[in-house]
């Protein structure tokens, strides 16, 4: 909208770059174009502000089938007032010359007028599809329709209205039927959901059963490598036990050798300490002898009663202790015929 300021008992206008302002004053055209700024009385100014950006007009409508489905279209038109003199001449753009703003509604003329037209051509081509073609291909044709009829229509064109597109958003069935046809699409979906978890679970099964076997071939390797470990052990226990048993004999030969040295040496010195004491005993029988025999050599010169004393002495010596003699006649005579013998 145009920016109007008051200065006492005049006005200022001051355009947009993107607003056609025309300014009458008793009837004569004073300010027309785009961009204007003047200055006018409000008691005596005609203002008219007809906008020339671009502005998009949503649209949203009903329409049926050929097989009788109410569907929705979304479509959206930009337009734009190519010719705001005759916009102007057309619809009431016309502004306050105090307030600065419309007097009527004159873009939602536009916009009624846009709907009508475009609608009409959507709706006769809509009656002519079935309701899949509709939606699955209804889109372009649509839009193709709603562009020719709002681009060769001379009501737009008398009255300055250009339009630069038309775009068809969606075209969208009743929620209820919505649903019903996205059952076939949802059930093959969930189905080709089931196949790739059926697929996945296969797999699944699959791997396990590979890490099952890798288990399982494990296990046998591991008991392969244990059995080699047993009989590397028992062949390490008898090679240790064999090493024992030389060691043990080598022991025993060494101890039998000791004690066959020993047993000759402890022979050998018996013999020696036999032979000695034999020695000595001969030694000693021979002094004995020697002895004995100077003795007997002593004792052979002496006369008969000294041997007789000698003898007597001798077996006195011999004799045990006599606490009591009782000599008898018998005694005495049986001694003195020993003595004289």
């Amino acid at each position: 909208m145009a920016d109007v300021s008051r200065r006492l008992f005049m006005r200022h206008l001051r355009g947009a770059p993107t607003s056609w302002v025309r300014h009458h004053v008793g009837g004569k055209v004073r300010h027309e174009g785009i961009g204007q700024s003047f200055w006018y009385r409000p008691l005596t100014a005609v203002l008219s502000e007809v906008p020339v950006d671009d502005r998009e007009l949503p649209l949203l409508f009903h329409a049926r089938t050929s097989d009788f489905a109410d569907v929705t279209v979304q479509a959206t038109v930009t337009y734009r007032i190519s010719a705001p003199a005759t916009a102007a001449e057309r619809l009431d753009f016309s502004v306050d010359p105090k307030g600065g703003h419309w007097r009527a509604q004159p873009l939602d003329q536009v916009a009624t007028l846009l709907a009508e037209l475009a609608q009409q051509p959507a709706l006769d081509l809509l009656a002519r599809l079935p309701l899949t073609e509709a939606l699955t291909a209804g889109i372009a044709p649509v839009r193709e329709a709603v562009s020719a009829a709002l681009g060769s229509d001379p009501r737009l064109t008398d009255t300055g209205v250009s339009v630069v597109s038309a775009r068809v958003v969606a075209i969208r069935p009743e929620p209820d039927l919505e649903r019903a046809l996205q059952t076939p699409t949802r059930e093959a979906v969930q189905q080709e959901a089931d196949r790739a978890t059926y697929a996945r679970r296969a797999r699944a099964v699959e791997q396990e059963r590979a890490i099952a076997e890798n288990e399982l071939q494990s296990k046998i390797e591991l008991a392969r490598r244990e059995q080699q470990l047993v009989e590397q052990h028992g062949a390490n226990t008898q090679r240790q036990a064999e090493l024992d048993a030389a060691a043990a004999l080598v022991a025993a030969q060494a101890e039998a050798e000791r004690g066959r040295v020993a047993a000759a040496a402890e022979a050998e010195a018996d013999r020696v300490r036999t032979q000695a004491r034999a020695d000595g005993v001969r030694a000693v029988g021979l002094a004995e002898g020697e002895a004995e025999a100077a003795r007997l050599a002593a004792y052979r010169d002496l006369p008969p009663a000294v041997l007789q004393a000698l003898a007597l002495r001798e077996l006195a010596g011999q004799l045990p202790e006599i606490g009591q003699l009782t000599i008898t006649p018998d005694v005495v005579t049986d001694l003195l015929n020993r003595l004289n013998r």
